[in-house]
């Protein structure tokens, strides 16, 4: 019997909006940073759709605090 690895949950994807909402980012903002290697990619999800990895957006985030209190 094969157990399911259940400490590991299935990553969530974020649509552009919800990026949005999380960063405070604008869509122009957000793809600029991605072209300058700032910000994660984007994971394709279709012939039109992309979405990005809620973990790896959380991470974004928390480095970005993390700067802002080595400055201070």
């Amino acid at each position: 019997m094969e157990l399911e690895n259940v400490s590991q949950p299935h990553p969530r994807i974020l649509r552009l909006p919800q990026v949005m909402d999380r960063t405070a980012l604008s869509r122009s903002t957000i793809y600029q940073y991605m072209s300058e290697g700032e910000f994660p990619e984007s994971v394709g999800l279709g012939s039109r759709a992309v979405g990005w990895v809620e973990g790896e957006i959380n991470d974004w985030l928390q480095t970005k605090i993390q700067q802002r209190e080595e400055v201070h």
